[in-house]
């Protein structure tokens, strides 16, 4: 099943993305849009928390088929990504072979079949195309090497691998591809080249409001509204690590649990957790905002 006339109009995407209760501007339906017809990847970049791996989680909903998520950490390599062979099942086989009296190239062709091949995400993205194709999810990119975003660039350029004792796999229809970035670091411009780009900022007041109310349908309305501009007000702030929409999402959550109806000074220091991870960063909320008055009523006005 190809994706590439899944969506007529970008007016569409966003519909649908909406649906599933995403809330996606015109420049990313865009986007998404030209990678569908296009059968290219996206590649998604922005702070952590402003919904990129949820791009791929969604689109795998919406096109009702398998999400596979490639999570990448620093000393991710090609075998852990790609596939790797079952050892301890081949060297079971080759004893029941010897015990067969089975001569050495018989052995050899038995026990490099496919069920003794472990598919990693990459692997599997590629075979699975041949029956329903996936979503492939790439998250976090960045966190991997420079030797493995090579490897990459070279799979997502053919879809395509050999595998020496096997011969050659290749993706009968492309897979959709999201690869996301914190931008830790650079990701190499190569890599970007094969991808349709798009940068997810943190949300305006407008957007957040809305997420919150169609994520959290039963929220109080004007705590939807304080909450979003509280968030609005505390990204102006150079923390260590500005809060995303996760973060607003989880502390309007807690709040509901809480039965709160309106922000006020002791739920926020009570709550404070949710919205801030690093002991710094509260501490200086705590000294440098909520210690001052004037500064606590413009966090917890009305709007």
């Amino acid at each position: 099943m190809a994706f590439n006339n899944r969506f007529e109009s970008i007016e569409q995407v966003a519909d649908e993305l909406a649906s599933a209760r995403y809330i996606a501007d015109r420049a990313l339906a865009t986007v998404i849009f030209l990678a569908h017809r296009l059968q290219k990847p996206i590649f998604l970049e922005g702070e952590p928390g402003v919904g990129k791996t949820e791009v791929g989680i969604v689109m795998a909903r919406l096109f009702d088929t398998e999400l596979i998520r490639l999570q990448c950490y620093e000393g991710l390599d090609a075998s852990t990504a790609l596939y790797e062979w079952n050892y301890p099942k081949q060297l079971l086989h080759i004893r029941l072979q010897e015990q067969q009296r089975k001569g050495t190239e018989e052995i050899e062709r038995a026990i490099y079949g496919p069920e003794f091949l472990i598919k990693r995400p990459l692997l599997e993205a590629i075979m699975s195309s041949n029956e329903k194709t996936p979503v492939l999810l790439i998250d976090e990119v960045d966190r991997s090497d420079e030797e493995f975003e090579a490897f990459l660039l070279e799979v997502l350029s053919d879809f395509q691998i050999t595998i020496p004792e096997i011969g050659t796999l290749k993706a009968r229809e492309r897979p959709m591809v999201v690869v996301t970035s914190n931008r830790t670091r650079d990701v190499h411009d190569a890599l970007k080249r094969r991808c349709l780009y798009h940068w997810i900022d943190y949300p305006s007041f407008e957007k957040e409001y809305t997420i919150v109310t169609t994520r959290l349908p039963h929220i109080e309305k004007n705590l939807a509204r304080q909450v979003a501009h509280f968030m609005q007000k505390i990204r102006s702030v150079d923390f260590l690590k500005r809060p995303g929409i996760s973060e607003t999402l989880d502390w309007a959550s807690a709040l509901i649990e809480m039965e709160r109806k309106h922000l006020d000074e002791e739920v926020v220091k009570e709550t404070l957790g949710c919205i801030l991870k690093y002991q710094d960063d509260i501490k200086r909320f705590t000294e440098e905002i909520w210690a001052d008055p004037e500064k606590r009523v413009e966090y917890l006005q009305e709007v």
